[in-house]
């Protein structure tokens, strides 16, 4: 599976390494990510669909802003990023308790309310990964030689693997709802989602 992904990626040159990267780093687990399996898996992919478009939303946004060079402007103030990263931190640990005692999907959260579009653009700005990852992918590649033709052709192909990547973990999570039905396993599996949730977080501010 390796070796003909990398052999794709070479044939469309930039563009197709530009793609793999980000399946990479963009793609790997994260809060944004692990939060949307846990919306799935307790909610069903339908009833979750305006927290994924929350999601893509507003790592839309952190993409036009390492786009545009906020990003760099953002950090460069050491006072300023350390309230950013305080108050993702605090955050994600609630969003992690939530997650962690949400009731199985055969109880109350059969009626419980999905989580909304603001929960899901406010965890996609505040994620550390997205940040560090979007920056890293963007700034590896090159696709056209003028820096604005260039931004703009980063940003359309990352903007297709931003919904590509988050739908994907998105319908992985609701594959696990059936199993979810029993109160033990499901809170197992909260649980479990919740731990990433942080160990994910966490690996960011090492």
């Amino acid at each position: 599976m390796v070796e003909p992904a990398l052999e794709l990626a070479v044939a469309w040159g930039p563009a197709g390494r530009l793609v793999l990267t980000s399946l990479a780093i963009m793609g790997s687990p994260g809060p944004a990510t692990i939060s949307l399996v846990a919306a799935g898996s307790a909610h069903g992919a339908r009833r979750s669909l305006p927290y994924l478009a929350g999601i893509v939303a507003g790592t839309g946004v952190v993409l036009l802003a390492v786009a545009t060079g906020l990003t760099g402007v953002l950090l460069a103030v050491p006072a300023l990023r350390d309230v950013l990263l305080g108050l993702s931190a605090v955050y994600i640990v609630w969003l992690a308790w939530h997650i962690a005692t949400a009731p199985p999907q055969s109880g109350a959260a059969a009626s419980a309310r999905p989580p909304s579009f603001a929960a899901g653009f406010g965890l996609a700005v505040a994620n550390p990964k997205a940040w560090v990852a979007i920056a890293a992918v963007f700034s590896g590649v090159r696709l056209a030689h003028g820096v604005s033709s260039d931004a703009a052709a980063k940003v359309v192909v990352l903007s297709g693997m931003i919904v590509l990547i988050n739908v994907v973990w998105l319908f992985a999570g609701a594959s696990l709802a059936p199993l979810l039905r029993d109160p033990r396993r499901s809170r197992i599996v909260n649980v479990t989602l919740a731990v990433a949730l942080l160990a994910a977080t966490a690996l960011v501010f090492v």
